[in-house]
C-alpha cells in the first residue's frame, strides 16, 4: 500500500493488486466522463452512483476513492474547509479537464479556493509508456495544451507530447507519447494549485507488477484503488 502524507486530519493511500481496503470505501461507476457527485453518508454503491468520475465529501468518517489501472487518480485536500476529492482521470478526462470541473463543484459545496488545496497525483502509466494514436494527439491539440498560460506558467504541448520515431508492433516505446502525470499536474496548476502542494508519485502501473495495469495485463484486470478520508 502506498501512502501519502498531505495534512493532519486526512488520509490517503493507493491500494494495488491484491491488497485489502483497510474499510469501507465509497467508489463509483466510473464512465471516463466529468460528472462530479457530493457524498454525504456512507454505503452508497457503484450503482448508485452510476456515471460518475469523481466524488467530493465532508464528512469525517467518509472514505471516497477513484478506481485505476493505468488513469491517473488525483486526491484534494482542502485543509481550510475540510473537505476531500477522488477523481479518475485517463486521457479522455484530461482532455476535457476534469480536476477543473471538480475544483469548481469543491468552491459551489464547500468554499474550496483552489490556493488552500493539496493534491495528490497518484500512481498511473508513464510517458515513456503511454502510447497513443494520432486521434489522441490531436484531441489534446484541440482542447489548447499547446500554448496554455496560467500567470506566470508556460506549458507547451512539447512537455506532455513526444515522438518516439515509427511506430513498431509491441514495441510501446515507439510512436506518439503522452504524459498524462504532467498533463494533470499542469492543470492543477492552471486552476491555482500551488507546486509545493502537489505531491506526484513516482509509480508507473505499467512497469510496477505491483500495481494494476490495464495496458500490461488486460481491461478485465483489478484496479489499483485510491483513497482519501477524512478523520
Amino acid at each position: 500500500m502506498i501512502t501519502y502524507s498531505i495534512g493532519e486530519g486526512v488520509e490517503a493511500f493507493t491500494a494495488g493488486k491484491d491488497e485489502t481496503l483497510p474499510y469501507e470505501v465509497t467508489q463509483a461507476h466510473q464512465v471516463h466522463g466529468v460528472q462530479v457527485a457530493r457524498i454525504d453518508r456512507k454505503g452508497l454503491t457503484r450503482s448508485e452512483l452510476e456515471g460518475f468520475d469523481a466524488l467530493i465529501a465532508n464528512v469525517p468518517g467518509i472514505a471516497i476513492g477513484a478506481r485505476t489501472a493505468d488513469c491517473i487518480p488525483l486526491l484534494l485536500y482542502d485543509e481550510l474547509n475540510h473537505a476531500v476529492a477522488a477523481v479518475h482521470s485517463g486521457w479522455k478526462g484530461t482532455v476535457r479537464k476534469i480536476s477543473h470541473e471538480v475544483i469548481k463543484c469543491m468552491h459551489r459545496e464547500y468554499g474550496t479556493q483552489a490556493s488552500h488545496l493539496k493534491a495528490v497525483i497518484g500512481p498511473g502509466i508513464c510517458g515513456r509508456c503511454f502510447q497513443v494514436g494520432d486521434e489522441v494527439v490531436q484531441l489534446f491539440e484541440d482542447a489548447g495544451f499547446p500554448i496554455l498560460h496560467s500567470g506566470d506558467i508556460s506549458f507547451p504541448m512539447e512537455q506532455i507530447y513526444s515522438w518516439q520515431g515509427e511506430k513498431l508492433e509491441g514495441d510501446i516505446t515507439t510512436g506518439h507519447h503522452i504524459d498524462l502525470i504532467a498533463a494533470n499536474r499542469y492543470l492543477l496548476l492552471e486552476k491555482g494549485i500551488c507546486p509545493d502542494n502537489i505531491l506526484v508519485s513516482e509509480c508507473c502501473t505499467f512497469e510496477d507488477p505491483k500495481l494494476n495495469s490495464a495496458r500490461r495485463d488486460g481491461p478485465t484486470c483489478g484496479r489499483n484503488i485510491n483513497v482519501i478520508k477524512l478523520l
